[in-house]
C-alpha cells in the first residue's frame, strides 16, 4: 500500500503571507481558463473579443469563490457555520463545494450577460468547456491537502491518508481530478470545438458533470458530518448531481430544436 506524502500545505512563506498550494490551485484553474478562452475567442466566428476575457474571468473568478464556499457552508455544515459564521472567510483551510460553485458561476454569468448585453447561455456556452481544467486543479489541491479521501480499499494503489486511520483508501481525490478534470474536459472541448444550438454546450456540461461526480462517489469516503443521506449508498455530492442531470437532459432536448 501507498502513503499520502503529507505535503507543507505551504508552498511558499513570504514574510508573513504563506502562500498555499490549494489557492494556487485556484490560480492555475483560473489562468488554464483564461488561455482556453483566448483560444475559443481567437476563433473565425466566436462572436468574443480577447480583451473581454479579463472581466469575464474575474466575474467567475468571484462567482466561484464566493459561490463555493458559501455552498459549503450551506449543503454540508449548515449547523457549524451558523454558529460560526466567521470561519466561512477561511477558504484556505479547505471546504469548497463545486454545486454551489457553479451557482456563482451561473450567477456571474447573468450579469456579465446582463453587462454587455449577451444571452445568458451565450456566456455560459463560452465558459462551459474552460471549467474542467479548474475542476482538476481543485481535486489536486483536495490531494495535497489530503482531504476528501476514498473509501477503504484493497486495491494496490491504495493510500494510507492522516486522519484517517490506518487503512489504505481509494485516493479518490485524484479519480476525481481524471474523471471531472481531465476526462470531462476532452468531452466539453470536443463537443464545442464545432458550431451548436444555443445552451447545447451547457447541456453537455452539466450533463457530463453530474455523470462522472456521480459515479466518482462511490469511492469516496461520505463527509463523517453527513454519511449517507439515503438509501445507504446515495451522498450529498451524488444527490446535487440530480438536477445537473435533469437540467441538462432538458437543455439538450431543447437546443436540439434550435438552429446551430
Amino acid at each position: 500500500m501507498l502513503h499520502h506524502p503529507a505535503i507543507d500545505p505551504v508552498a511558499v512563506h513570504l514574510g508573513p503571507l504563506a502562500v498555499r498550494w490549494y489557492g494556487l490551485m485556484y490560480l492555475v484553474g483560473f489562468a488554464a481558463a483564461w488561455w482556453l478562452g483566448r483560444r475559443r475567442a481567437l476563433r473565425p466566428g466566436s462572436g468574443w473579443q480577447v480583451p473581454e476575457l479579463g472581466d469575464l474571468i474575474f466575474y467567475c473568478a468571484m462567482g466561484a469563490v464566493l459561490g463555493g464556499r458559501l455552498g459549503y457552508a450551506l449543503f454540508y455544515q449548515p449547523q457549524f457555520y451558523l454558529s460560526n459564521p466567521l470561519a466561512i472567510v477561511r477558504a484556505w483551510e479547505g471546504g469548497m463545494s463545486f454545486h454551489g460553485g457553479l451557482l456563482g458561476v451561473l450567477a456571474a454569468c447573468w450579469l456579465f450577460g446582463r453587462k454587455t448585453g449577451r444571452g445568458f447561455f451565450a456566456v455560459t456556452d463560452f465558459v462551459a468547456p474552460l471549467v474542467p481544467t479548474g475542476l482538476l486543479a481543485g481535486r489536486l489541491g483536495n490531494f495535497i491537502n489530503g482531504e476528501l479521501w476514498g473509501r477503504v480499499t484493497d486495491l494496490p494503489w491504495g493510500m494510507v491518508f492522516a486522519g484517517a486511520g490506518s487503512l489504505p483508501r481509494h485516493p479518490s481525490q485524484l479519480y476525481q481530478a481524471a474523471l471531472e478534470g481531465a476526462v470531462l474536459f476532452v468531452i466539453v472541448w470536443l463537443y464545442s470545438a464545432r458550431p451548436r444550438p444555443r445552451m447545447a454546450v451547457s447541456g453537455v456540461f452539466l450533463l457530463g458533470y453530474g455523470a462522472l461526480r456521480f459515479a466518482g462517489e462511490f469511492a469516496r469516503e461520505p463527509d463523517a458530518y453527513l454519511g449517507f443521506v439515503a438509501f445507504d449508498w446515495l451522498t450529498m455530492g451524488q444527490l446535487l448531481c440530480l438536477p445537473m442531470l435533469a437540467a441538462g437532459a432538458v437543455m439538450l432536448g431543447l437546443a436540439g430544436r434550435r438552429p446551430r
